[in-house]
């Protein structure tokens, strides 16, 4: 593949996704949480000056999250929204506002709030509404993101900071169905831009294609999204990258899928879903950990990384050499143009002006059937005519590839 500075344009416009995870840092471990009033107890600490505010939220955010249901039945908030008169509103008081109390850094209060608690909620301070930032549930609406104390209908729940050591710490936002009913699980890739409207060109705004009965489990990328998410080295314009699609998928399999297995059960069908990079390291984590995932999705994979400018081996060599296996694939690219091999090391190239990883893609397609995929029944292929290398475009064809995952 030759190298070309809108090689390197492009996947570095990808690579700016989202900052790495920022809050409190959570822990290592998939143990649920077995006592429902330990949060209790590190917030009443808090209150009472006996921890750091800071360190007791972050540990209620790792476990049963915020707000904190008391054996009273009410409910504590608690937030550290820095000076000034901060209030508690929400539908529970009809966004009337009641002030916050204050525990060093910690404004708080503790709340009655009748069945069913399908109560949205904002801190304000003067004019001014904000969501509570380390809310379990929450949602988003014409007012921007809303905190949800309790949900029995489809939500969007966050987890903060999870690790395994070797990596950077990173947050989640997980799709939870009506009811917490569930048959298929997705982790999804660059999961800062799969629900949030804000999101760059969008986002993805995936909460309104999902099929019924699928948790999706949107996993933030970092600073370090071109180590992570490419399975061996490359050089963009003479700058050395990436290599660490191993370590990031043992994350994923390791940490990350027993930690939500444990919160949310498991599902019978798995699977694992990207764009560009992220769909290059959803084949990865399929090769990585064979017969785990029922189904890898990639929109526009980057499946000729390793030819860039080095020699190593691309997704469409490594799958040549595994052969057939045993996760369906889904593959898909935009844009157009005449496929040629112009540095004439067996990797087709795009023409740059209308890039879309199209050409490598359609070889990886034609290598997975010659190795003994069957179209249509593990081996799927979508071309959109022109589609740009943009959220938008994966979210206007993303309904396709979850309908296909829908059905296993």
């Amino acid at each position: 593949m030759s190298a070309a500075s809108p090689w390197l344009a492009l996947l570095l416009a990808c690579a700016d996704k989202g900052s790495p995870a920022g809050g409190p840092g959570g822990t290592d471990s998939g143990e649920p949480v077995v006592d429902p009033f330990v949060d209790q107890a590190l917030f009443e600490e808090a209150i009472a000056g006996a921890r750091d505010p800071s360190e007791a939220l972050a540990q209620i955010a790792d476990q049963g999250g915020l707000p904190v249901l008391t054996d009273r039945g009410s409910y504590y908030f608690g937030c550290l929204c820095g000076a000034g008169d901060w209030e508690l509103v929400g539908d529970h008081d009809g966004w009337a506002g009641a002030p916050l109390a204050t525990a060093g850094e910690l404004r708080w209060i503790e709340v009655e709030i009748p069945e069913p608690v399908e109560s949205l909620y904002k801190y304000r301070r003067g004019e001014a509404y904000t969501a509570d930032p380390l809310a379990r549930r929450f949602g988003y609406d014409d007012f921007g993101e809303h905190s949800i104390v309790r949900s029995e209908a489809a939500h969007l729940e966050r987890w903060v900071g999870l690790t395994d050591g070797a990596l950077a710490r990173r947050d989640l936002t997980v799709h939870v169905p009506a009811g917490g009913v569930f048959t298929h699980a997705l982790y999804a890739h660059d999961g800062q831009n799969l629900f949030d409207p804000e999101a760059m060109w969008g986002g993805w705004r995936l909460q309104e294609s999902l099929p019924e009965n699928m948790l999706v489990v949107g996993i933030f990328n970092t600073s370090d999204r071109l180590e992570e998410y490419t399975h061996t080295a490359d050089t963009l314009d003479g700058e050395p990258y990436g290599g660490e699609g191993d370590a990031y998928a043992d994350l994923v399999e390791g940490v990350i899928r027993p930690r939500m297995e444990a919160a949310y059960g498991e599902a019978a069908v798995v699977g694992t879903m990207g764009s560009s990079l992220g769909g290059l390291i959803s084949l990865h984590l399929a090769l990585r950990h064979p017969g785990r995932y029922d189904m890898a999705i990639s929109l526009s994979g980057t499946m000729g990384w390793g030819s860039i400018e080095q020699h190593n081996p691309t997704m469409i060599e490594r799958y040549a050499e595994a052969g057939h296996g045993q996760t369906a694939l889904y593959l898909d690219s935009g844009g157009s143009g005449d496929c040629f091999d112009g540095d004439g090391d067996g990797i087709e190239d795009d023409d740059p002006s209308a890039s879309d990883n199209y050409c490598e893609n359609l070889q990886l397609r034609d290598t997975l059937a010659e190795v003994g995929y069957t179209f249509d029944e593990d081996l799927f292929h979508w071309w959109e005519p022109e589609a740009p290398h943009n959220e938008a475009a994966w979210a206007a064809r993303v309904e396709r590839p979850l309908s296909l995952f829908a059905a296993r």
